[in-house]
């Protein structure tokens, strides 16, 4: 009895498929030999990279990134070479093909992600600020409570978190306020006209010379900057021992309490804003109306009643 035609076909196709891994099998081991060894080394130089970039990187994460992405490189390499020894060039083609065409998908529909994490990359590398330190980024002022890939958390003195992304980070200055170790207070103020401002200048300085918070190295500063519309202007400079933000503002405040101390025993003004006010007409009126209104109101509650 004869075989269906169906199954006559499927035992040589079968057959065929048979030959042809018989014949590919050299090629097979040698493939598969190939692959691992490449899975070996992926593994072997994802150690080596994270040893290596941890001496001289703290972020962890970067360091794991770029470990995960030398792995991932050299198994694609591996398979690559893999699918050549075995013949299968057009697979490799469109492989290739296929990973370009997704990579450009992707890159379209997560391109503020890949430039968030690449400039996590970058302020790793760069390492602007570190956790703990006072920074001012993108307009918000605070401490760095977080970092990682994608954003870099602020804490700001009111107690709030602030998520900024790491894109907007690098695009935009950096103010570092505990890298240097050094900060400045500034206060502006202003004395009478009639002063002596020699001694404004000495007074002024004995007062802040006096300071705990002040860095007794460094010496402090007198400036006057102008004449302003009912005083004469000056700024006092010194710097702290402390670059934290409660220092800096009990630095600030201690100022002002001894400078105000102090011209007050010397007698010295700190004026009031003075303003100049020009009616016309209609308006001085106005003004005298109401004013002998009120005094007649005035006179009139004061007068004694009559006896009957």
């Amino acid at each position: 009895m004869q075989a269906p035609d169906g199954i006559v076909r499927v035992r040589s196709k079968l057959d065929a498929w048979a030959h042809t891994i018989w014949d590919l099998l050299p090629n097979i081991v040698v493939a598969l030999v190939v692959f691992t060894a490449f899975i070996v080394a992926a593994k072997l130089a994802r150690k080596l990279v994270r040893r290596t970039l941890g001496r001289w990187s703290k972020n962890a994460e970067v360091n794991q990134l770029l470990a995960t992405t030398v792995r991932f490189a050299l198994v694609c390499a591996g398979l690559f070479v893999a699918l050549g020894i075995l013949e299968l060039d057009k697979t490799v083609t469109s492989l290739l093909a296929g990973v370009g065409v997704v990579g450009l998908a992707l890159g379209f529909a997560f391109k503020d992600i890949a430039a968030n994490y690449m400039s996590g990359v970058i302020i790793a590398v760069r390492t602007p600020f570190e956790l703990g330190e006072l920074v001012e980024l993108k307009g918000y002022f605070g401490t760095v409570h977080a970092l990682d890939l994608r954003a870099t958390i602020l804490k700001i003195p009111s107690g709030e978190l602030v998520t900024i992304p790491n894109q907007e980070i690098v695009l935009n200055p950096i103010v570092n306020f505990s890298r240097t170790g050094e900060r400045r207070v500034e206060l502006e103020l202003g004395v009478s006209y009639g002063e002596d401002l020699d001694e404004v200048k000495q007074v002024a300085l004995e007062a802040v010379g006096g300071l705990e918070e002040r860095d007794e190295s460094r010496e402090a500063e007198l400036y006057f900057s102008g004449f302003g519309d009912s005083s004469i202007d000056l700024i006092v400079r010194f710097w702290l021992r402390g670059v934290s933000q409660r220092e800096f503002l009990a630095g600030r405040s201690a100022a002002v309490v001894a400078i105000k101390r102090a011209f007050d025993e010397r007698q010295i003004t700190i004026p009031f804003p003075i303003r100049t006010l020009t009616l016309d007409t209609t308006s001085r009126s106005i003004l005298e109306a109401i004013s002998s209104r009120r005094n007649h109101n005035g006179r009139a509650r004061r007068e004694p009643r009559a006896k009957e």
